[in-house]
């Protein structure tokens, strides 16, 4: 599975992006997806994770109620409308594939990353 990330950009605090994640190959249905991020000097941390069948999602409180994460597996993609944005949510943002997202949540190495783009939020 590939997994390619697009969407991110420079926006203004108080604005929006969607950023959206297109996997290749028959088995997305089949995982788990979640959004990370790096913020320059920090570590990787977990943002948002749906599951296989997108009936179920959770999120990291620093973008709970702001951030909303969705799939459509007939496209194979997922996506991360975030709204409200602030300065600290500068960072790369990724997409990654695992069994379940609990697993991604408990800090479990994901089974695919795809590459990072890059969201500067401005103050």
């Amino acid at each position: 599975v590939q997994l390619q990330a697009f969407g991110g950009g420079l926006v203004q605090a108080g604005g929006s992006l969607r950023l959206s994640c297109a996997a290749s190959g028959r088995t997305f249905s089949t995982y788990a997806v979640g959004w990370f991020r790096q913020a320059p000097g920090k570590e990787r941390e977990f943002v948002a994770g749906i599951s296989l069948s997108g009936s179920s999602t959770a999120y990291a409180d620093s973008v709970k109620d702001r951030f909303i994460i969705s799939r459509d597996n007939a496209q194979n993609t997922v996506y991360l409308q975030m709204n409200s944005l602030q300065p600290e949510d500068t960072a790369v943002y990724y997409c990654a594939l695992d069994r379940a997202v609990r697993l991604m949540i408990a800090g479990r190495e994901p089974d695919y990353w795809g590459q990072g783009t890059l969201v500067t939020v401005s103050s």
